[in-house]
């Protein structure tokens, strides 16, 4: 049986800022590109994966890279202009506009194409009615827009950076009044009216609904029921809200979480190590998704795409749990081998942090790696220096009564018993005797779970660490 689990591209992959959308019959998602390994964010060219509307395990890409960051005029090297969360809207002529900014430069680019995964061309910068590019006008610097083709026709853009320092490129400033909006003409490119504001950053928040998630960055806007819903990350960094008004350009009240990537709000500890989200809705066969990245590698530049089936009640969304299982329509199957690295939940018994850019992590601390940096081709992501104080979450898992047993793949200094568990704080349902080993080594336990569906936890007792790659149902 196909499957498919968190995150959901390929293990090599390091996609974020993912923005899903019905194109045909298939969804595409467009997303930036951080290099495993790299030193900043986004430092890759843009790929495009899509899968078919009737069946999201099949996700692939073409064998092209749908827009280099060298197409774009203002290009001049380095880690400074890198290609930022983009987002795609089909025009009014059937061509894809991509919609992207580069770096901190103040300018929204866009690139067309005559196919939704490209490849895309350079096509020019958003511009006010005199030919003025916008930014040069010495307003706010424009930051991860997101485009809109409304029901009525009309084309909106939305855009906006709420953090707490200024930026003295070219003399623009960060924005204090929070998201803006504006309309674009049908030639996707020239300003009709705008900027409107939308969405309050802490400078303005106070007293409002949106005090305590105030607008951060990662502007994205669907319409739903005749509703606007603009989709945000706050100021905490981890999560993403959403906003709601009958109107795209004004009036909009703070809605809720959709999800946070340490499960912040679901428990009465984060679950997960942490860092900047971004992300939007896709609403498919009856169903809503929020698509998100997760952190890994001990920094954020190496994130990668999930995704998370919410709750919608017509007007509001519950918070969306992480998960191992997120677009697979139900449980993983309890049968077979599964890569360390679906885990949900990654966190210590001494607490757990957001990566911050070059933050070292604690010895005491284990974090989602690569084998082999230099080749991102190669299926090799695992759990390094898993120790006494890790627990790794795994949600969820459908069992029968042919699964007796569990087996781990690990290699390193521990000795001693690795515990698993179907809860975080449950049943014991399997104990593990490991011992140290140089190669990768497979040791096996009886597996006693009494739940159709349960989650799977991992913690160790005894001395030294290990990486963890895989474990196996039998």
């Amino acid at each position: 049986m196909k499957q498919v689990t968190n995150p959901i591209l390929p293990n090599f992959e390091y996609i974020p800022d993912p923005e899903p959308h019905i194109f045909g019959d298939r969804v595409y998602v467009y997303g930036s590109h951080d290099k495993f390994g790299g030193i900043s964010f986004c430092l890759n060219d843009y790929v495009v994966y899509s899968c078919p509307v009737n069946d999201l395990t099949d996700w692939s890409k073409k064998d092209h890279i749908s827009y280099k960051k060298s197409n774009d005029k203002e290009y001049t090297g380095g880690f400074i202009n890198v290609m930022y969360a983009p987002d795609c809207a089909k025009g009014k002529d059937g061509n894809y506009y991509l919609y992207y900014t580069l770096g901190f430069l103040g300018h929204i680019a866009v690139a067309k194409s005559d196919k939704p995964d490209g490849p895309f061309e350079f096509y020019g910068y958003v511009k006010y009615k005199d030919g003025v590019t916008l930014g040069d006008k010495k307003e706010y610097v424009q930051f991860d827009p997101a485009i809109l083709m409304d029901d009525d026709g009309k084309i909106y853009l939305y855009s906006g950076y709420g953090a707490k320092q200024t930026f003295g490129l070219k003399g623009k400033m960060t924005t204090r009044e929070g998201a803006m909006v504006f309309e674009l003409d049908d030639d996707m490119l020239t300003i009709k009216a705008g900027p409107s504001y939308i969405c309050k950053t802490i400078y303005n928040a106070k007293g409002s609904d949106f005090e305590g998630h105030e607008f951060f960055e990662a502007s994205s806007m669907r319409k739903i029921n005749g509703k606007y819903y603009f989709i945000y990350s706050s100021f905490n960094n981890h999560d993403l809200c959403y906003a709601i008004s009958d109107y795209p350009d004004r009036d909009f009240t703070y809605g809720g979480v959709l999800i946070s990537n340490c499960d912040e709000g679901l428990s009465d500890h984060k679950r997960n190590y942490y860092g900047n989200n971004h992300g939007s809705l896709l609403y498919l066969n009856d169903k809503f998704y929020i698509f998100y990245h997760r952190q890994t590698n001990k920094n954020s530049f190496s994130r990668q795409m999930c995704a998370e089936e919410v709750e919608f009640d017509g007007l509001h969304f519950k918070q969306a749990e992480m998960t191992s299982c997120g677009l697979n329509n139900g449980p993983l199957i309890a049968k077979g081998k599964y890569n360390a690295s679906i885990c949900c939940n990654l966190f210590s018994d001494k607490g757990t942090f957001f990566y911050k850019v070059f933050r070292k992590l604690a010895p005491n601390h284990a974090f989602l790696t690569q084998e082999d940096k230099d080749n991102e081709e190669r299926e090799s992501q695992y759990i390094k220096n898993v120790n006494k104080h890790t627990i790794i979450g795994y949600k969820y898992f459908k069992f029968d009564s042919d699964t007796k047993k569990i087996s781990i793949q690990i290699k390193g200094s521990m000795k001693g018993t690795i515990i698993v568990r179907d809860d975080e704080n449950g049943n014991i349902v399997s104990k593990i005797n490991v011992k140290p080993s140089k190669k990768l080594t497979t040791f096996e336990g009886v597996l006693d779970i009494k739940k159709d569906v349960s989650a799977l936890f991992f913690t160790f007792e005894g001395k030294g660490k290990v990486n963890f790659y895989t474990f196996e149902f039998k």
